[in-house]
């Protein structure tokens, strides 16, 4: 089959059409015909020869798609071929076909297969955040960094449907703030512009905010354990900022009783992520699918645009998401 591979790790230019075997599906597993993928930033790392890859994912870059289901394993028993799914695999989306357990995919319904592509890697990660780790309740208050993002995105309106109270979230552009704000967020702070530090605390008269997701870690370390209030809890997903901190009071740790645990969705079990898909199915999906929940694709690429996708990525000036159609297996019906 024909997918896309790197060549050495490095920059986008690194990236190439190749040829790989076609994947055969365990009997847990589906052998889907890809049409839509998505980008996420672990696939720049893993491009980069980064990215500590879990033992389940191979060589291929991706973990988001939508298509056709093709064939199944014996014990494969939910879907049949020709359905539209999506899901979250370990690895291997930048690919036509990839082979996936059936219980980290979902029926795309009235999903676009472009829509579908892009949300679990996004919604999982903020399910996590907002909802285990964080353990949000109605009335508490939250703090969202790097929020313009898919994550973001996600994270801002599980924080509105668990009854937050305000919002607090961090983007570097007037466009990202009033894009935070159509979202939900009720305290958008322009981080080259003011501190977050500096708002929580004045906004929660001295107190902070019961729950942090961050993507950042060293870069917003202190400032983040100083803006958590007693019994607060931060959830670390990303370490875009840097992995050591540096000149950090970690005493408020002590005394505020603060949790503080990190979490990478790839690097799960499959009976967790099975767990989650469960959740994220039950409580979540019908609002999407509704139009409740807002979501945005801010451009889709055709696969031969590759590289100029992930360099798009780089930049990060987009909000929301980026798509890739798998140009190849288009002739199918949708």
């Amino acid at each position: 089959m024909k997918a896309i591979l790197v060549k050495q790790p490095g920059s986008a230019d690194q990236l190439y059409f190749g040829q790989a075997d076609k994947p055969v599906p365990k009997s847990n597993e589906l052998l889907v015909k890809i049409h839509c993928f998505a980008l996420n930033r672990m696939d720049i790392v893993q491009r980069e020869g980064r990215y500590p890859l879990p033992p389940e994912a191979g060589p291929i870059l991706g973990v988001e798609f939508a298509g056709i289901v093709e064939s199944a394993g014996a014990s494969a028993l939910r879907f049949k071929p020709g359905d539209r799914v999506f899901g979250l695999a370990y690895g291997g989306a930048y690919a036509q076909y990839i082979a996936v357990d059936e219980g980290s995919v979902h029926l795309l319904g009235s999903l676009t297969m472009e829509m579908g592509s892009s949300l679990l890697e996004c919604w999982y990660t903020a399910y996590q955040a907002v909802n285990d780790i964080g353990n949000m309740k109605a009335g508490e208050d939250i703090l969202i960094h790097a929020a313009s993002g898919g994550v973001g995105t996600a994270a801002i309106q599980l924080a509105k449907l668990a009854g937050a109270r305000r919002i607090f979230v961090t983007a570097g552009s007037p466009e990202k703030i009033e894009y935070c704000r159509k979202v939900g967020a009720t305290h958008p702070i322009n981080y080259r512009e003011q501190s977050f530090k500096d708002v929580v605390l004045r906004e929660t008269d001295g107190r902070g905010v019961d729950i942090i997701c961050d993507y950042l870690l060293a870069s917003y370390f202190g400032d983040n354990i100083d803006s958590l209030a007693k019994d607060g809890r931060m959830s670390l997903q990303g370490a875009m900022g840097g992995s050591v901190a540096e000149h950090v009071n970690l005493l408020p740790i002590l005394f505020k009783r603060l949790h503080i645990e990190g979490s990478t969705l790839r690097s799960r079990s499959l009976e967790y992520q099975r767990r989650l898909s469960e959740a994220f199915s039950r409580n979540v999906l019908p609002h999407i699918e509704s139009g409740e929940m807002f979501w945005h694709i801010d451009r889709v690429f055709d696969w031969e645009d590759i590289q100029d996708a992930h360099r798009l990525m780089e930049a990060a000036s987009f909000t929301g998401k980026i798509v890739i159609r798998v140009t190849d297996n288009l002739s199918d019906p949708e």
